[in-house]
C-alpha cells in the first residue's frame, strides 16, 4: 500500500503527539477534585476541554464513517447511520463547568481513548481513499479529519496543560 507510510505517520500524530504531549500524558493524574475551577482569565475548566474534546472528536470519528465496519460507496450521499450534524457551538461544549462524579472524568477519558481507536482503525483500513472526499460531506477527506483531530485535540491539550499548572 504506496500510502501506508502516511497511515503510519498520522497514527503517531494521533496517538503520541509528536511536537507536543499526547492527551493521555496530560491528563494522567490529573487533579480531578479541581477538574470543575475556571482560574481567573480561563474562560473554560479542565472539565469543560476534557468533554469538549470527546465530544469533537466523537463527532468527527462519526461523521467520518469510522464507526461503519464498510467504507461506503461513493454514490452513497447519506450521512453515516445515526449521524445528526452537531450545533456549533453549543452542542461541543458540556453544560456544566464541573464533572458529577471522578467517574464522569475517568468515564470522559476513555471515551476519548475508545473514540480514537475506532478512528485509527478506519485510518488504517487500505479500503478507505485518505484523498477522497466523503459523498454526504462538502469536500471533507479521512486525511483531513486526522489532521482536523489532530490539530482540534492538542490546542485544547495545550490549555489542558495551562490549566494544569495554574492549579497547581
Amino acid at each position: 500500500m504506496p500510502d501506508q507510510p502516511l497511515r503510519e505517520h498520522l497514527k503517531n500524530l494521533l496517538l503520541r503527539g509528536q511536537a507536543h504531549i499526547s492527551l493521555s500524558k496530560a491528563i494522567q493524574n490529573f487533579p480531578v477534585e479541581k477538574a470543575g475551577i475556571r482560574p481567573s482569565g480561563s474562560p473554560h475548566s479542565a472539565w469543560e476541554l476534557l468533554e469538549h474534546i470527546r465530544i469533537a472528536q466523537e463527532d468527527i470519528s462519526h461523521f467520518s464513517g469510522a464507526l461503519e465496519d464498510e467504507p461506503r460507496p461513493a454514490s452513497d450521499k447519506k450521512p453515516p447511520a445515526g449521524y445528526k450534524e452537531l450545533k456549533f457551538p453549543d452542542d461541543y461544549w458540556p453544560s456544566s463547568p464541573v464533572p458529577s462524579s471522578p467517574q464522569e472524568w475517568k468515564k470522559s477519558a476513555a471515551a476519548i481513548e475508545h473514540d480514537l481507536q475506532v478512528f485509527l482503525k478506519a485510518l488504517a483500513d487500505p479500503r478507505r481513499d485518505l484523498l477522497a472526499p466523503f459523498p454526504w460531506g462538502s469536500g471533507q477527506t479521512l486525511l483531513r479529519q486526522a489532521l482536523l483531530i489532530a490539530d482540534h485535540n492538542s490546542y485544547h491539550v495545550g490549555q489542558l496543560m495551562l490549566l494544569r499548572r495554574m492549579l497547581d
